[in-house]
């Protein structure tokens, strides 16, 4: 197993296959345990007991945020190609597999007292699956036959992209909800948040925004935001959103975790005060409007159809 995959491995990632990763969500054990759920149960309707989080691509991307809680080359003395895939696993073993890391790492809840049995036996048979957890979900050539096997099992699937490969957004068979993050207002200031490893990356997200108005699903810009280094020119961000036109806005509070620790210190962490105080500028600017808001994960979101319609 590659030496990035064991360090993956010892913060509660089940690796699957060559290049895939699953990791239980802190939210759906806060829901098994507490009946406490995240903010996208909140905003979509997504049941965080039954939410499955996973990657195809976990320890490769083409940008290395300094926000991002991932491992990256040449951190902790380890490195790696970390943009190009190895040969690549089919879409149906990774899902099963994926099934299977899911329900082993829930199988220590099943006694749990605080967790009631129906929940634990819904937990274990998802109903959604995130393609976010790490890594870039499109470097995975084959990343529309792994939303449709998910669909084919009754999944609804919340894929995540940084939107540097518009080509592999154009092939793919739609998910559910299409997230595309937007971590800064300009290039200059995206080559120093999100630090790409080819200088045509910033031109790419612009690409795979423009193809938002092609999707029949809800779209979603993400915008993770850090003090003192992206929270400003809310001109320039309403700009890009208001030519992109997604379904919705999400502005989110960079979480000082994972190995963003090493890169950014906990002040970079805006309160839900200044949160919403951004999002409230960028929805002065657009049009859109704040619909709702998650104090505990310092989130607001914008919309520009009033709030979402529940996913089932």
């Amino acid at each position: 197993m590659p030496e990035p995959f064991r360090t993956l491995r010892s913060q509660g990632y089940h690796i699957v296959g060559r290049h895939s990763a699953v990791k239980t969500c802190l939210w759906v054990k806060n829901s098994l345990t507490k009946g406490k759920v995240c903010y996208k149960e909140k905003f979509y309707g997504i049941r965080s007991h039954r939410c499955l989080q996973m990657s195809p691509a976990v320890a490769y991307c083409a940008n290395r945020c300094l926000y991002c809680w991932r491992l990256m080359p040449g951190e902790r003395g380890l490195e790696w190609d970390g943009e190009r895939m190895p040969e690549e696993d089919d879409p149906r073993e990774i899902v099963e597999e994926s099934l299977k890391a899911h329900r082993k790492a829930l199988n220590g809840f099943k006694g749990n007292p605080l967790v009631p049995r129906e929940r634990w036996e819904e937990a274990v048979r998802p109903r959604h699956v995130a393609i976010s957890l790490s890594g870039e979900p499109t470097n995975y050539s084959r990343l529309g036959g792994l939303i449709e096997e998910f669909g084919r099992r009754g999944m609804t699937t919340f894929l995540v992209t940084n939107g540097t490969n518009p080509e592999g957004l154009k092939r793919i068979r739609e998910p559910t909800q299409l997230y595309v993050s937007l971590s800064a207002p300009s290039e200059e200031a995206y080559r120093r948040v999100c630090r790409p490893t080819s200088d045509g990356n910033w031109v790419r997200l612009m690409e795979s925004l423009s193809l938002l108005g092609g999707f029949s699903c809800p779209t979603v810009i993400r915008i993770t935001a850090v003090r003192d280094l992206n929270m400003f020119d809310p001109d320039a961000y309403s700009r890009i959103i208001s030519k992109s036109n997604p379904t919705y806005v999400e502005v989110k509070a960079y979480m000082h975790v994972g190995f963003s620790t090493g890169r950014l210190g906990f002040e970079s962490m805006p309160s839900h005060r200044e949160i919403l105080g951004f999002a409230k500028e960028l929805a002065e600017r657009t049009g859109y409007e704040v619909v709702d808001e998650v104090p505990i994960s310092r989130v607001a979101l914008l919309s520009r159809r009033g709030k979402p319609k529940k996913v089932n």
